[in-house]
């Protein structure tokens, strides 16, 4: 199975002409034989392009998405991403939690993806708060199964899981190993018990906050990731291009 890599670049570049070049850089330091599966999601106003660019190698994805079409301003539907060559959608990161998104709006969300056959990835994380509180479990199991809410067997097989804890995004601190592999536990066991255990193993789950070169294989060899979301790593060509190449 390939290692899934995903790179989430926020707000940035601050112009086109700039996402162009960084994402030239990327496809070009790529290795002929690649054990990864390539995600980047950059800003919604460079998809179009960057999916033009984006051959084989690389898939493009969106930071978020609307659940709807019609009379909301400001808002892009999943059906406008697809006729932009979208191919996935990032949905309930902690950025956007914070600003009032709940579960039941992931779950409206992670559903119009999947209608327009664009493949969610779910982020789910405890802020440091639940975590000192020792309410992580708690907490992600709410998340996993009020955002998976009324969602078939057959379409949770395609979704991918993100744990990213809200304490260690951007802050150069990182979650243990061990303590990686437990959450990696507890979300397999709620969608065993939501869904089912064979279903459970199907679906990737994979780890996000302050990712670099020099901890990542630990997440996929001793955490059992299937993969990792990388934030501003993916911002530098070089960095990055090391991350991917490194399986």
């Amino acid at each position: 199975m390939k290692i899934l890599i995903i790179a989430n670049w926020k707000c940035n570049p601050s112009s086109l002409i700039c996402a162009k070049k960084l994402f030239s850089d990327i496809k070009k330091g790529l290795q002929e034989k690649q054990n990864t599966e390539i995600i980047i999601c950059p800003p919604f106003t460079y998809i179009h392009d960057l999916s033009v660019m984006a051959g084989k190698k690389i898939k493009i994805g969106a930071q978020n998405v609307f659940w709807e079409e019609g009379t909301h301003t400001g808002e892009v539907s999943a059906k406008m991403l697809k006729n932009m060559g979208c191919k996935y959608a990032i949905i309930g990161h902690s950025e956007r939690r914070a600003m009032g998104e709940t579960n039941e709006l992931v779950n409206k969300k992670i559903k119009a993806c999947l209608a327009q056959k664009i493949i969610p990835i779910f982020c789910i994380g405890e802020s440091s708060q639940e975590k000192e509180a020792e309410e992580t479990f708690q907490v992600l199991q709410t998340q996993i199964q009020e955002g998976l809410e009324g969602i078939s067997r057959n379409q949770v097989e395609k979704i991918i899981i993100a744990y990213e804890p809200l304490w260690a995004i951007g802050t150069g601190k990182n979650c243990a190993y061990d303590e990686a592999m437990s959450i990696n536990l507890v979300i397999k066991k709620t969608l065993a018990k939501t869904y089912n255990k064979g279903l459970s193993k199907k679906i990737k789950i994979i780890y996000g906050g302050s990712i670099n070169f020099s901890i990542i294989e630990g997440y996929i060899k001793e955490s059992m990731m299937d993969g990792v979301l990388v934030g501003g790593a993916s911002l530098k060509a070089k960095e990055f291009i090391a991350i991917l190449n490194k399986f």
